[in-house]
């Protein structure tokens, strides 16, 4: 068949979408008996021209993320909910020893009825701390899943008072299907990685990205770069690309990563980085020369960096103490980068900092699996993290969490506990990105008089370019600084095709305990007033 033009693609996609539409206010308002399907459950069935524009527009990345419905207890405390197939369900756990192991195992009940097709089905996950699996239903009746044996006495105990968490993919079979058809992209280094990247940054975060007038790639005068200047990075396709994606998304920051410029004794500029790759393909803490930097980001590095400068106030560069800032930098040399605190400085509320459908407990799920899977990544990355919270030592995940239960505290508010910038991990000091840049900052004398009542290691990306230490008079601005670009930015961009905004830029007077209890909600990302 050949491809159909652009217009009439677009032209029968509004005329499907209107149809389908049409049919599912016939299928459910007008008739009386249940619809043998629903419209887009036959959507893989029509041309691939129209049928994935359609199938576009109704799921999204997002939809992989599982939305937690309940915990499955005693048959005396059964729990109902709505499903996206089912929507009458209703879950209990029965407790038994068939296998005559000392604490036994259970079977979780699942009834479900009142399908909206004959064709739906529904896909859950159920986990405890020391396990996770999953199963799906397309039959009205009551369904059963067994676990044959409790993994020791602390799930069984635990199971017992908390029962088995369960999660829905609410977009079901198809609609999984089709996330993972949008979030693949995100990860190629290609155009069509690229592109799917800009599209999701659109659509959740409403980010523009407006092509810049060419060139590009700014003829930087190195003379004017100063010590303590900021180095906002956005990457856009490739594997950094999308995490970064996924990253600006939670946090609302609208750039991915960050470095800091240091002028040596004699004069030199240098670049200090937390994310190097080394070339063991470690991810460490190093400081550059600038043109070692630089050449790499305008020939080497293959996400596409998108690269604003964000010269310091005249006045806030004479408060930077450069022998402090050196002696900071120095410490941290070779140092892994910071995963310890990574995820932490975005989980400041209980609630309120989840898009939906994420939650705490899609988060401790998320937790679980890798614990799983890769134990050692998983250590790295929070089990540490949260042992400092609790005051322990080498507990693992399933242990915290079970840890917490008997504390009568929850997960959700383990996760709210602040970072403290002198926590010592069993490598040393962490820092992610922007971490590293602050704690420098906050060595250089920027955060006094309060520093000792600041932890950087609680701000985000946009949390550091919200602070009001950068250049306000664009007349002061290096006259290289968006030259040939339309838009006078209030910053330097020095690299990229899409004009780089970075919202209530310089705007934000530091303050004590900042950045430790800020919601972050998409797409607007309103704070609380000193949060």
């Amino acid at each position: 068949m050949a491809p159909l033009s652009s217009s009439l693609q677009s032209s029968l996609c509004k005329t499907m979408r209107l149809i389908f539409i049409l049919l599912s206010i016939f299928g459910v308002e007008v008739c009386a008996w249940k619809s043998p399907f629903q419209p887009h459950d036959l959507l893989p069935l029509l041309p691939r021209q129209f049928s994935w524009p359609i199938l576009n527009s109704f799921n999204s990345a997002v939809d992989l993320l599982p939305t937690f419905v309940g915990v499955a207890s005693s048959p005396n405390d059964s729990m109902e909910w709505k499903g996206a197939c089912f929507y009458n369900n209703t879950a209990w756990l029965e407790f038994h020893n068939k296998t005559g192991s000392q604490f036994g195992g259970g079977t979780l009940h699942l009834k479900v009825s009142n399908a909206h097709s004959w064709t739906c089905m529904d896909i859950y996950v159920f986990a405890t701390p020391y396990r996770v699996t999953w199963d799906y239903y397309f039959l009205s009746r009551e369904h059963t899943l067994d676990f044959k044996e409790w993994e020791g006495k602390a799930e069984y105990e635990y199971v017992k008072r908390k029962g088995v968490s369960i999660f829905l993919m609410k977009a079901g079979m198809l609609g999984t299907l089709q996330a993972l058809w949008e979030i693949f992209p995100l990860f190629t280094n290609t155009g069509w990685g690229e592109n799917s990247n800009i599209g999701f940054l659109k659509k959740h975060m409403g980010a523009s990205f407006e092509v810049r007038p060419q060139p590009w790639v700014t003829n930087i005068s190195a003379d004017d770069i100063h010590s303590g200047d900021f180095l906002a990075i956005s990457k856009i396709r490739g594997r950094w690309g999308a995490f970064e994606t996924l990253e600006k998304w939670v946090s609302g920051a609208y750039a991915g990563h960050t470095a800091v410029c240091l002028r040596d004794s004699d004069g030199k500029l240098w670049v200090g980085e937390s994310g190097h790759e080394n070339e063991e393909g470690e991810d460490i803490i190093a400081v550059l020369p600038w043109d070692e930097w630089w050449n790499f980001e305008l020939n080497e590095d293959s996400s596409n960096p998108h690269i604003v400068l964000l010269p310091l106030h005249p006045d806030i560069r004479a408060k930077f103490n450069e022998t402090a800032a050196w002696e900071y930098a120095r410490s941290m040399v070779g140092q892994p980068y910071g995963y310890h605190n990574m995820i932490f400085s975005w989980i400041d509320t209980l609630s309120a900092n989840y898009p939906p459908p994420l939650d705490a407990h899609v988060v401790a799920s998320f937790m679980t699996v890798w614990n799983h899977l890769q134990p050692e990544y998983a250590s790295n990355m929070w089990n540490e993290a949260l042992n400092k919270r609790l005051g322990t030592k080498e507990l693992t995940l399933p242990e915290i969490l079970v840890e917490v239960e008997k504390r009568r505290s929850s997960f959700d508010e383990l996760l709210t506990i602040p970072e403290q910038d002198g926590w010592l991990y069993s490598d040393g000091r962490s820092a992610s990105c922007v971490a590293f840049v602050l704690q420098m900052y906050k060595a250089a004398g920027l955060f006094e008089p309060i520093a000792s009542s600041v932890q950087v290691t609680e701000f985000t990306i946009k949390d550091a370019y919200m602070l009001n230490f950068f250049e306000k008079n664009s007349s002061r601005l290096p006259k290289w600084c968006n030259d040939g670009d339309t838009v006078k930015l209030p910053y330097c961009q020095i690299k990229g095709k899409y004009r780089m905004e970075l919202p209530g830029y310089n705007t934000m007077q530091p303050y004590s305990h900042m950045n430790e209890r800020c919601p972050s909600l998409p797409p607007e990302y309103s704070r609380s007033k000193n949060c």
